[in-house]
């Protein structure tokens, strides 16, 4: 039977590592070579499959974080807040991960408050959508209000902050384990902070907390010349394995994995790097095998709404980003689903991401998602597959950048770990 572990990274991979190469130190390169081969194929071996069949250490019964994939039944969850939310600062990361229409609201309000009526409405959204979440049994709990307008400076660089608005791309829970992203934009290093109180909670109550090595954020980590003057531009660069930032220092946002038991999916992309993505692999090995997989995409960054595992072999595929191993994933038997096109005005603002946030759903359990109650196309494809959708407009909160995955961390699902892929 085939294994997705063994999956690799065709063409894109090897540009990526050529690349990689030709920046870096000869020893370097060595060490990029092997984490392709380690990440990628090694563990293709027969040996690697014994270490597979062990169980992991079992997490204990009292302890509130557990979580192994997406589609376990929700029990708790952290949702964001969108007080406070600041535009980020136009440096060169945020530029390389925005549309080019909005570059200039990024020059005019960085470091200012987004506009406040918009701010207000979003703000109610998500009130709606927790209570929506405690209808339907989950427990919420929420981060701290934190004045992101604060500037802060480092040895390296100076910038204030964003928001606390997305989870999702600051902690990634695994099992009894809460792991905190480094990050990838300076406006979000101090992110972490919203989110501590919760998670000091969490570790006293028995969960493992840790903290990925925390970056620098100097100069090197980015490519201060990264050419984008068009999507076209965007295509050839990701093509040819280029991004904002370097292999300098590992950096990575929670959101550019995702769940699966055992398998961990991962895209390296314009906030997560090879180094960011080793340090994961070795971090969560042996237990859990961390896959890199590649996308069609001019603008990578955060992979659920590109690639959203809603269910044991049952994934939605952004029609508009085609995955460069899907093959790999139908031949294991997995049901591969093309999203309908999203039905988000072009008039509404996305400051910050694409309209493909339609995809960006919440599994509450198998059978039960949360969904935008103005995507329709989207809730009959749930319907025909038979998932009753829990219906909730977040259209304002969309315009933050993120949708209901984005908006949310699981804290604790209700299974068991397992593979879905063997």
């Amino acid at each position: 039977m085939l294994r997705v572990r063994c999956l690799r990274g065709g063409s894109r991979g090897a540009e990526a590592a050529h690349y990689i190469g030709s920046r870096l130190r000869g020893a370097f390169t060595g060490w990029v070579q092997r984490t392709f081969q380690s990440t990628q194929a090694a563990a293709a071996s027969q040996n690697t499959c014994a270490a597979d069949d062990k169980a992991a250490s079992p997490v204990p019964k009292d302890c509130p974080v557990c979580s192994y994939n997406e589609w376990d039944p929700l029990e708790e969850v952290i949702v964001g807040r969108a007080e406070n939310a600041c535009v980020p600062p136009f440096s060169v990361e945020v530029k390389a991960n925005t549309y080019e229409k909005y570059w200039g609201f990024y020059q005019k309000f960085g470091g200012q408050g987004f506009p406040k009526d918009h701010l207000k409405k979003a703000i109610a959204e998500i009130e709606e959508m927790c209570n929506i979440l405690k209808g339907e049994g989950v427990i919420v709990k929420r981060p701290d209000p934190i004045d992101w307008s604060v500037k802060y400076k480092t040895p390296d660089f100076e910038s204030t902050g964003m928001y606390g608005a997305m989870p999702r791309d600051i902690l990634l829970v695994v099992g009894n384990e809460i792991i905190e992203a480094p990050m990838a934009w300076r406006a979000r290093f101090f992110e972490y902070r919203a989110y501590r109180r919760l998670i000091k909670d969490y570790f006293n109550s028995g969960a493992k907390w840790t903290t990925a090595p925390k970056p620098t954020m100097a100069d090197e980590l980015y490519d201060q010349n990264y050419p984008i003057h068009s999507v076209e531009d965007r295509h050839k660069l990701a093509a040819q394995g280029k991004f904002v930032t370097t292999e300098f220092e590992p950096c990575f946002d929670a959101a550019d994995f995702i769940r699966a038991g055992r398998d961990i999916f991962v895209q390296r992309s314009q906030v997560t790097n090879y180094m960011g993505i080793e340090w994961m692999r070795r971090h969560l090995a042996p237990d859990y095998r961390v896959h890199i997989i590649s996308f069609k995409d001019p603008n990578p960054m955060h992979i659920d709404a590109t690639f959203n595992i809603i269910g044991p072999g049952l994934v939605l595929s952004n029609p508009d980003r085609p995955c460069h191993q899907i093959e790999l994933f139908k031949k294991a038997g997995w049901t591969v689903i093309q999203p309908p096109v999203p039905l988000i005005p072009d008039d509404h603002p996305l400051w910050m991401s694409s309209k493909w946030l339609s995809m960006n759903v919440l599994m509450l359990d198998e059978k039960r998602v949360m969904v935008d109650a103005n995507e329709t196309s989207i809730q009959k494809m749930f319907e025909k597959l038979g998932i009753s959708t829990v219906k909730v407009n977040i259209r304002h909160a969309n315009s933050l950048g993120g949708g209901f995955h984005c908006w949310t961390c699981d804290i604790r699902r209700r299974g068991t770990l397992r593979s879905y892929l063997d």
